[in-house]
């Protein structure tokens, strides 16, 4: 009797299962994969979409700049700087070296010291850079900057690098936060810093006229010509460009000047104390 009820509610069971439309079946099937694609973007490209060098294809390399130079972290690992010092981008020589120093309010790269002792040793221009979190204040992040950091004449102006936005934060008051960490750092060193972020943030979250004093790296990659009609300094092209010295990929940049020019945007160029 009870084997009976068993068989006859597994035939039930069944029976409901199969009662549902086939359309139904692959709508929820096409619902599964469009969730899945959504959260794969959400947390894993959109935040790094400029980045996301599988969508384009190769890298490209802008012509027409002579002034070529590459940002690293801890992700390029322990580099060679002796190769490092003779390589070249297009045939041009690297000048610059931008090195990442801190992120939020507790955070330092852990090769930002030996990069940024080697950068000056081999004779490169070098600059250092904060990354900006969403954790903690611009005051905090700025502080926790200086007090990590020592620029000294004959290196660039210290950077700000800008890729989030709180969901929460209304834009108006984001903008007043990038800008007191920039009045902060500018108060420290008496130059202009570099806000860094790629074209498409900049138009959404920080295109006010406040921001056109500062000079300006974009990060636009897989395009021949820059899409931001404003004035900018860097270019940061590619995320998959390869040197010796370095182990796989690293950023490549130019500088949309001459070399007289990008001595000049360096601290202490205005008083003459390196040249």
């Amino acid at each position: 009797m009870n084997k009976r009820r068993s068989t006859s509610h597994r035939r039930k069971k069944k029976r409901k299962h199969s009662s549902y439309p086939r359309w139904a079946w692959w709508i929820g099937g096409v619902g599964v994969v469009a969730l899945y694609i959504w959260v794969f973007y959400r947390f894993f490209v959109s935040p790094f979409g400029f980045r996301w060098r599988a969508l384009y294809g190769d890298a490209k390399n802008p012509k027409g700049y002579e002034i070529r130079g590459i940002d690293i972290s801890h992700y390029q690992g322990e580099i060679n700087w002796e190769k490092l010092s003779n390589a070249q981008i297009e045939h041009c020589p690297i000048r610059f070296v931008m090195i990442k120093a801190t992120e939020g309010s507790t955070q330092v790269d852990e090769t930002f010291q030996e990069n940024f002792k080697n950068a000056r040793y081999y004779g490169f221009i070098r600059g250092a850079y904060h990354f900006w979190s969403n954790q903690s204040s611009a005051r905090e992040q700025a502080y926790f900057f200086l007090k990590k950091v020592h620029l000294k004449d004959g290196d660039l102006p210290p950077v700000l690098d800008v890729e989030h936005k709180p969901a929460d934060m209304p834009v108006e008051d984001f903008q007043r936060e990038i800008l007191t960490w920039m009045h902060i750092v500018e108060d420290k060193y008496h130059v202009k810093p570099i806000l860094y972020t790629y074209y498409k943030f900049k138009q959404q979250y920080l295109n006010t006229s406040v921001f056109d004093d500062y000079p300006y790296w974009i990060a636009h990659y897989y395009v021949d010509e820059i899409e931001y009609e404003g004035e900018w300094k860097f270019w940061q092209h590619t995320d998959a460009g390869r040197l010796p010295g370095i182990k796989g990929s690293v950023d490549f940049n130019l500088y949309n000047g001459s070399y007289y020019d990008l001595k000049k945007l360096c601290i202490g160029a205005n008083e003459n104390r390196f040249w």
